[in-house]
């Protein structure tokens, strides 16, 4: 059986690009996923304004889906309550905040928030994780393919314009690697990516989104698309150039006991 994910991130409505936005609810339905995560930020300053309109759009994409929240998907700029209460928004207009999962068929997905709306530290926008959950998560006794995802990138990505800066992110990618976790699906940076996570014993593969607003990073608003077939996944960064998505980056990943490389498809849109 073939599993489809689609994966969207950084929506930011509030500062959407809003013909982006509405295109990626035909081609997210158009690509038939098996399931749609969505990786946090949905909004721009966790206004309720914004939540609404992030609600909305959210029920217009194709179901199952999961979503977890980003460090944006707190009140932002109410620093009162970004500390004391940071995601009852979120709860209020999109669901469950700190762990939602998924299983199917073959397939096991877990999220857990990688984002706090204070730390003792002066970025409180980067990530942060607690172990615990991730030692005790249970996976199931029959998934054949294991999906984790969170806002932030859980190790620091070369070449992208941000970093997550998380807090025991590398331990946290070591307990689900050691999990045989195979993707760990991100958002943050804006950028979409691809790359084996260094020192794991069988491949377990870090994937970023990009964004779907007006806030990019030196790539033009994206989403990506990730099918899971025999021997590899095939990562398709679609990337909006004003009138439609076309492909912009595109990785197959070779799975558990399949040797060969990583495989860099297609490196630009003007190259598809």
């Amino acid at each position: 059986m073939t599993i489809r994910i689609a994966h969207l991130s950084d929506i930011h409505f509030g500062g959407e690009d809003a013909a982006a936005v509405e295109a990626a609810v035909a081609a997210v339905a158009a690509f038939a996923p098996t399931l749609t995560v969505v990786t946090g930020d949905l909004t721009l300053n966790g206004l309720p304004s914004e939540f609404r309109a992030a609600r909305a759009w959210l029920d217009r994409l194709p179901w199952p889906r999961l979503v977890t929240p980003g460090n944006h998907d707190t009140p932002y700029w109410n620093l009162l309550l970004r500390a004391l209460v940071p995601f009852n928004r979120y709860r209020k207009y999109i669901g469950e905040p700190q762990v939602v999962a998924h299983d199917a068929p073959g397939l096991a997905v877990r999220c857990i928030n990688s984002a706090r709306g204070a730390q003792p530290r002066p970025d409180w926008s980067k990530g942060a994780m607690a172990l615990q959950p991730l030692r005790t998560l249970d996976w199931g006794a029959a998934a054949t393919l294991k999906v984790f995802g969170c806002h932030h990138p859980l190790i620091d990505i070369a070449g992208v314009p941000v970093t997550g800066g998380v807090h025991r992110g590398e331990e946290a990618a070591a307990i689900l690697a050691a999990a045989d976790v195979d993707l760990i699906l991100t958002g943050h940076v804006h950028v979409p990516f691809a790359l084996a996570l260094p020192g794991a014993l069988s491949p377990c593969y870090a994937l970023g989104a990009g964004t779907l607003s007006i806030r990019t990073r030196g790539a033009p608003a994206s989403f990506s698309t990730i099918v899971a077939e025999s021997a590899a996944f095939k990562v398709t960064a679609l990337g909006w150039n004003g009138r439609e998505f076309g492909v912009l980056k595109e990785w197959r990943l070779p799975r558990r006991g399949v040797a060969p490389p990583i495989e860099d498809l297609v490196v630009t849109a003007e190259s598809a």
